[in-house]
């Protein structure tokens, strides 16, 4: 079966993860993308000790390593400024590894897009896949550029706004926005800012380093519905927020000096309970199981579906069964991020009282700790 034929949507963390460890099991492996250039912002992002698992089994820890920061200490702050907590997380990877990393996307996104190119990833940037047919046999499909191909299986990693997803599973749930917005900016980091940093208060934030030399910050916020962002705007509007985020944030705003380099975007979630895939076509990441940034998770989701997916695959047992493992090895994890992620947010807009973010973040690195 690895002699197969995989087409990959989707260039994102996810779908070049995939990419890569079906490649290492032997599967030939198309990749398009529907940007001419990889979808990733110079904003940073957290992952944790089970993403540095994966990393390692898919040969890239080196590089990764190299170009984040590693940290296992975590500081809580209050609405004023005040220490609320500390803690130093274990290396549940192994103890010559920390527990957690920040790396901007930028990065992780030209080491996960090396990998695939130096392993012999087919891939297309700038091409979408305009139609396509699950005949029993094969996927029949027609790509943006005129060119047509059959495949042993699809695998749609196209985010959140799946247009896989719309096609296979037009009756699903749509992503839904959950009230709150992040905002995003790297700048230089403070020689005391040695691991992630939270401030806890109307306006919640935080802090990441992500090499020496830089780090980035982060405010969620509560925004209506109706509300647009005309990017120009940016700088003004994170500026105005911050005057209700702890003095240690406040304090930080005047090294966010350009809209151009703010990612602000609204907080959405998606979750699948039923199918997962159909026939010859799988879903896996965002298109899935989209949720918020409150655990750290998203992309370690991501990378997490993509290393089960290759090894269910490469089991030797007919496609039905192993896409239905896939699943089935998945979605207890993919839940518990979703739904817990989901909770925090609502509980920092006041929409619940029953939540208690130490005891699910103790209980997410539980489960991380256990193996795929």
């Amino acid at each position: 079966m690895t002699q197969e034929k995989i087409l990959v949507v989707g260039g994102g963390i996810g779908g070049l993860t995939a990419s890569i460890a079906l490649r290492r099991q032997g599967f030939a492996v198309t990749l398009v993308e529907k940007t001419p250039h990889w979808p990733a912002s110079g904003v940073g992002i957290i992952q944790q000790f089970n993403v540095l698992r994966a990393m390692q089994e898919i040969g890239v820890l080196e590089d990764y390593l190299a170009q984040s920061y590693g940290f296992d200490t975590t500081q809580g702050f209050g609405p004023q400024g005040d220490p609320l907590f500390a803690f130093t997380a274990p290396r549940l990877a192994g103890e010559h590894l920390p527990s957690n990393v920040g790396i901007r996307r930028t990065s992780l996104q030209s080491i996960l897009a090396g990998k695939a190119h130096e392993l012999g990833t087919d891939i297309h940037l700038g091409i979408v896949v305009e139609q396509w047919e699950d005949s029993g046999d094969a996927v029949e499909v027609t790509l943006s550029d005129g060119s047509r191909d059959s495949f042993h299986l699809m695998v749609g990693a196209d985010g959140i706004f799946s247009q896989t997803r719309q096609t296979l599973f037009p009756q699903a749930p749509k992503p839904r926005y959950t009230g709150q917005w992040v905002w995003r900016y790297n700048m230089p980091r403070p020689a005391d800012v040695t691991g992630i940093q939270l401030f806890y208060g109307r306006v919640n934030g935080g802090l990441t380093p992500l090499s020496k030399e830089l780090m980035y910050l982060f405010m969620l916020s509560e925004e209506p519905d109706d509300f647009r962002l005309e990017h120009e705007q940016a700088h003004a509007l994170m500026h105005k927020r911050a005057i209700h985020a702890a003095p240690q944030i406040q304090k930080l705003m005047d090294n966010v000096t350009d809209s151009a380099g703010i990612v602000a975007k609204p907080l959405e979630v998606v979750f699948l309970e039923d199918e997962w895939h159909r026939g010859r076509v799988v879903l896996l990441g965002d298109a899935v199981h989209a949720s918020t940034p409150h655990l750290a998770q998203g992309a370690g989701m991501a990378i997490e579906d993509a290393l089960v997916l290759a090894d269910e695959l490469a089991s030797g047992d007919a496609l039905e069964p192993s896409l239905c493992r896939y699943r089935e090895r998945r979605i207890e994890r993919c839940r518990f991020v979703n739904l817990n992620s989901l909770a925090i947010g609502d509980m920092q807009m006041g929409k619940r009282r029953d939540v208690d973010p130490a005891e699910i973040n103790r209980q997410c690195v539980s489960l991380m700790a256990e193996l795929l």
